[in-house]
């Protein structure tokens, strides 16, 4: 007898299954673990506690990533605060034995790009991170969550975790993306289309020929993002695409293990007729550069529309005005020329060389306007090599950009890099909550190639007239 027709989902989710409780959760097996300097101290204080060790500290990565500063990384860190979390997890890694690349380490970055970077992201695997944004690795066709602090003590001593398994969502893209389109826009119009709660209690997987056609990077992107609709994850198919991103990565399987690994990855595709709870479809070709204007990642639209009416957005008009008031913007307000001081490019959303050459596709020959201070941060010392290599660190430096050192940066502002209140940034991060990037910050999501427009020109360009 045939087996019925499964989900991507399903296959990697079922085979790492221990135990079902019945109408309960899933006791599930984790292969890979990450960990920085935020979420870790207290779940290793519980450990403590209880007197019990790291399982599988084989199977645990540590990076320092979120209060690192950007700049003189070789200078103790200053906040008294970030120094000692960054110091717990040096002392408790070395402890359990599990490795750690901090501040000043070769491989160091946002825990969300070194891992794919180094081949510890496989398709297939289970991922667990105390961190949202860990839905990132999922565009690996991995099963990638974020937990929370007691779920990363739970992790680290039995290399297990409870979840209920979520609702299953497929959203299928069509057709060709236009000119300045990037990923950062596809993901960003989904969030607009679903609101930021519109996946809540779903594991999506992104489907059709515009995420077949995605760089990793991009796909990336998306994953990354998928967080921001409300959902539990987000994954896309393995293909070939996959394949050669990960050949030769130095934590990759090698040799045999690799035509075994890949063999296995190719069955990690959803069956035909396989059954989604919930299913949505979109059209390339509508989906233009994309902006955000409020204070939630769903309230976004394209570059060249006007700021929607209260009839027009989900969430009633008290909290549209409240929105709207913190921002201030007013309904029906063009975005095409609205101040900006501040750019940052980098995150664990678009921190990647594919973003940073997209940037210097719109600097090359121009110079940052003078009212912009830009923050171009790498997410790794991988990355940051690579833009020196490929002279992309030249034409910022010729535009009058410096390039900082890897880290979360301005994304959630935990270091010293927090926009003034008040102030403008176009931001390639994934959050544009009320102080999200500094109390009183007002965040403007985008692509690298809108940020750049903004960042030799001054203000909210649409980057096709730049291009």
């Amino acid at each position: 007898m045939s087996k019925p027709a499964s989900t991507l989902f399903d296959k990697v989710w079922d085979a790492h299954v221990v135990r079902s409780i019945e109408d309960g959760p899933d006791i599930l097996f984790i292969d890979r673990h990450f960990i920085h300097e935020v979420t870790s101290p207290v779940a290793f204080l519980g450990l403590e506690t209880r007197g019990i060790g790291v399982m599988y500290p084989e199977r645990t990565f540590a990076t320092a990533d979120h209060n690192t500063p950007t700049i003189n990384q070789h200078l103790p860190v200053e906040d008294p605060l970030s120094a000692n979390q960054l110091k717990a997890l040096e002392t408790n890694t070395a402890k359990y034995g599990i490795s750690h690349w901090g501040l000043g380490h070769a491989k160091n970055g946002i825990v969300h790009v070194i891992g794919p970077e180094n081949g510890i992201t496989l398709p297939g695997m289970t991922i667990v991170c105390g961190d949202s944004h860990t839905s990132t690795h999922g565009a690996f066709g991995a099963i990638a969550f974020g937990i929370g602090t007691s779920e990363v003590e739970m992790v680290l001593s039995s290399q297990c975790i409870m979840q209920p398994k979520p609702k299953k969502m497929r959203i299928t893209v069509n057709g060709t993306l236009g000119k300045g389109v990037t990923p950062k826009d596809v993901t960003l119009y989904i969030i607009a289309k679903l609101t930021s709660a519109g996946a809540t209690g779903y594991f999506v997987e992104y489907a059709g020929d515009v995420f077949e056609n995605m760089t990793m990077e991009g796909r990336m992107t998306v994953c990354n993002m998928s967080i921001e609709m409300g959902a539990r994850g987000g994954m896309v198919a393995p293909d070939q695409t996959t394949f050669n991103y990960l050949n030769g990565r130095e934590q990759s399987p090698k040799g045999e293990a690799w035509d075994k690994a890949v063999a296995y990855w190719q069955t990690l595709k959803t069956d035909e007729g396989a059954q989604f709870d919930k299913e949505y479809v979109f059209e390339a070709s509508d989906i233009e550069p994309m902006i955000t204007y409020g204070t939630n990642p769903g309230m976004g639209m394209g570059i060249s529309k006007n700021i929607p009416t209260a009839e027009q957005v989900e969430g009633g008009k008290a909290t549209y005005d409240k929105a709207l008031n913190y921002m201030g913007f007013d309904e029906q307000d063009s975005m095409i020329g609205k101040q900006v001081d501040y750019v940052f490019i980098g995150s664990c959303t678009n921190g990647r060389i594919e973003d940073f050459r997209a940037f210097a596709s719109i600097v090359k020959g121009r110079k940052k306007a003078d009212n912009i201070t830009a923050w171009i941060v790498p997410g790794s010392h991988i990355v940051e090599q690579q833009i020196k290599e490929e002279g992309i660190l030249d034409i910022l430096t010729d535009a009058g950009f410096q390039l900082r050192q890897p880290g979360c940066s301005a994304c959630l502002a935990m270091n010293d890099d927090k926009i003034p209140a008040g102030k403008y940034a176009v931001s390639t991060s994934n959050r544009n909550f009320e102080g999200r990037q500094g109390p009183g910050a007002r965040t403007l999501l985008a692509s690298p190639l809108v940020a750049a427009a903004a960042a030799v020109t001054g203000r909210v360009t649409d980057p096709r007239e730049l291009l």
